[in-house]
């Protein structure tokens, strides 16, 4: 294990990538504090340095992973593929198609913590709850945007949607945002009156 020379910048970095990678490959309850750290190359110790428990890894890295598949993925992606807010709502899908069928697929990080973490005052919980909820913003702006009347409840059912290809893609179903897109089309064309 290799520990001597490492800048204190430089140990956090390692510790991030390597949490983030088991974290979202394996779950956070699957994989523990002295995997984290060999995977790492640092000491229990500079681990414990950075991140006072293995809690506070884990919302560092659901900060992280909203930061990178939320702002930096989801909403880049939809708003390269299109520009009018409606066409941006059945986007999502089409870049969830995409991911789906990624060998990699690893499913949604907040929902697979929020479900690990089945007590809700949890700290990794709240910050997967809260997750999601930056993601309905998200939709519920493209929907304002859109002329949705109801733009909140609409983003649920939206949500929802797309939440319920995620878990149908984990089931195997590569297919599952394309079929998903096919309902938002019915629900978008619902909710704008057409």
């Amino acid at each position: 294990m290799r520990t001597a020379g490492v800048g204190g910048g430089e140990a956090r970095e390692r510790i991030m990538a390597a949490a983030y990678e088991l974290f979202s490959t394996r779950g956070v309850r699957a994989v523990g504090v002295d995997e984290i750290v060999a995977t790492a190359g640092v000491a229990r110790m500079t681990l414990y340095r950075h991140f006072g428990s293995k809690d506070d890894l884990v919302l560092a890295f659901l900060a992280r992973r909203e930061e990178l598949w939320t702002d930096g993925w989801l909403r880049q992606d939809v708003e390269r593929r299109a520009q009018d807010p409606a066409d941006r709502l059945l986007a999502v899908f089409d870049v969830f198609d995409g991911w789906f069928r990624e060998p990699a697929f690893e499913g949604c990080a907040f929902i697979n913590v929020m479900l690990e973490t089945t007590d809700a005052e949890h700290p990794a919980h709240a910050a997967s709850v809260a997750s999601l909820a930056n993601i309905r913003r998200f939709l519920e702006g493209l929907a304002r945007e859109a002329g949705v009347a109801d733009p909140a409840g609409f983003a649920r059912k939206w949500h929802i949607l797309m939440k319920g290809s995620i878990v149908a893609a984990g089931e195997g179903d590569h297919d599952a945002a394309l079929r998903a897109q096919e309902i938002s089309r019915l629900v978008l064309a619902d909710a704008l009156g057409r």
